[in-house]
């Protein structure tokens, strides 16, 4: 992304005058998918697409003026009027609004304008990309950077459940936040304790393929999921009142089994992939300390096959993907997000990777009539104020460090 981009259309939109400019990024998540919300595992890492955006206060108590660069659409909002906007990309900007004011943030009135080149419905959370960055932003703005990275992770999950209808977990503002470069991150949800990962397998990379079929997570499909896990929970806790059942982590096989004609099979089916999937992630974790990419992608596969025929977040076109994969030898691909389209994300040889991608566009349009889009994953930073002028570019940019150390270009200041 290009910041004297989003600077031209903040200066245009608003006043002639410049604010300051915040990014965060979105995320890819290797292994470890609907276990955030049920206390397990994840293993996220941020990515090199994100989130920019330009703020300024504008002199009023409450009134946000916002502008979508990417949509070319403007709102102007009071963010205590107690409604918020209609736009759902401007609730975003108003639940972070109100989040931060709730940890102690004297957030008054400003001007934002924002674009990202994050695939949006490709998995990669843009959301959680939004909330990251408007929330590195009004710390900073209004709050001295006073609020921990922690809090902002959870402003943001709070602004999905309270004002956007998704139920989430915390996985994917935790990678836009907390993310480095080249390092994913197990995170466990139920202790929110993490560890960071090298992430530079030789011999293999990581490659998306977007389906480009979009997703909505809000209403039934995902929220109906977390449900059928919350009463699988509730049976095991009426069976066992000397324990603490707070989620599926908390569980174990032998319980899911006491109440699988209570619960009945979709709940208990979706409850056993889940227990399975917490496994799977610790596998995983194990196999890369040992350089075992072949268990990697074994796994990979194993939670694919979960999510499609136990947790039903699949569909035909990410099936088809999956099938490719296999057929092209590729040592492991899933569905990758919450589901209902997206993106696979595939683990490959260096060897096929070519032939992969050849021959899964190929297919994809054949079978659908429909380019699929190509993504190589670059493990990159969590949120950052990327104000610097980079002497050798002689624009302002984003500095990731792997590019830009070797010209004398190393600033980065972290916010939270």
């Amino acid at each position: 992304m290009d910041i004297e981009f989003v600077r031209s259309r903040f200066i245009k939109h608003f006043d002639g005058q410049t604010g300051h400019v915040y990014a965060s990024p979105g995320r890819i998540n290797l292994i470890g998918e609907h276990t955030d919300y049920n206390g397990g595992f994840v293993f996220p890492g941020a990515v090199d697409k994100g989130i920019m955006a330009e703020m300024r206060p504008n002199g009023t108590e409450s009134t946000i003026r916002a502008y979508s660069i990417d949509l070319k659409d403007r709102v102007d909002f009071d963010f205590h009027d107690g409604k918020g906007p209609r736009a759902s990309w401007a609730r975003y900007i108003y639940g972070m609004a109100l989040e931060m004011e709730k940890l102690g943030v004297p957030v008054k009135g400003f001007n934002i304008a924002f674009a990202g080149d994050v695939p949006l419905g490709a998995g990669m959370s843009s959301s959680a990309a939004m909330e990251s960055c408007f929330g590195c932003g009004l710390n900073d703005l209004f709050g001295e950077n006073k609020v921990s990275k922690w809090d902002i992770v959870l402003a943001g999950q709070a602004t999905e459940h309270n004002y956007c209808g998704v139920n989430c977990g915390i996985m994917d503002q935790f990678a836009s936040v907390f993310g480095k470069a080249g390092k994913l991150m197990r995170l466990d949800c139920r202790s929110r304790e993490f560890e960071y990962f090298p992430f530079n397998p030789e011999g293999y990379k990581l490659v998306l393929i977007n389906s480009c079929v979009k997703h909505e997570l809000a209403g039934s499909p995902y929220n109906d999921r977390r449900n059928s896990c919350e009463n699988v929970v509730r049976h095991i806790a009426a069976k066992h009142p000397e324990g603490k059942f707070e989620t599926l982590r908390d569980c174990t096989w032998e319980q899911l089994e006491e109440v699988r004609a209570e619960v009945g099979e979709e709940d208990y089916t979706r409850a056993h992939f889940v227990l399975g999937e917490k496994d799977r992630v610790l596998a995983v974790c194990d196999a890369l300390v040992a350089g075992d990419y072949e268990t990697v992608g074994k796994k990979m596969y194993e939670t694919h096959e979960g999510l499609s025929k136990e947790y039903e977040v699949s569909c035909e076109e990410l099936d088809f993907l999956n099938d490719v994969a296999k057929e092209c030898g590729v040592t492991g691909s899933r569905i990758m997000g919450g589901g209902f389209g997206g993106c696979t994300i595939n683990l490959v040889k260096d060897e096929l990777y070519e032939p992969f991608v050849k021959t899964a566009c190929q297919k994809y349009y054949e079978k659908f009539n429909r380019a699929p889009k190509v993504y190589d994953v670059v493990i990159s930073d969590g949120e950052y104020k990327p104000e610097h002028r980079c002497d050798y570019h002689n624009v302002f940019h984003l500095c990731h460090d792997q590019f830009c150390d070797q010209h004398g270009c190393s600033f980065r200041q972290h916010l939270g």
